[in-house]
């Protein structure tokens, strides 16, 4: 993928996930960014643990759930951090 399309996959996905992990109040555009692209990656290497092969994050429904799903941990663990 282009620079300019994980900006977008990683500020919708961690868009996402403040809304879920309940953080959007405190979050703005670039850290959204930020929490999505860190999200990827951390979903990938869950999924790759979890199914023994390797993911690999490209622009789809099932890339974008995992990239949310990984944007959730690393919320969690920043809240949990933060206390």
């Amino acid at each position: 993928m282009g620079l300019l399309a994980w900006i977008v996959f990683g500020a919708l996905a961690g868009w996402l996930a403040g809304l879920i992990a309940g953080t959007q109040r405190r979050q703005g555009c670039l850290l959204n960014v930020i929490i999505g692209v860190l999200g990827a990656f951390i979903g990938g290497l869950l999924m790759r643990v979890l199914t023994g092969h390797p993911y690999w994050i490209g622009f789809d429904l099932q890339s974008f759930a995992v990239a949310v799903v990984g944007s959730v941990i690393l919320l969690a663990i920043a809240g949990l951090a933060r206390r």
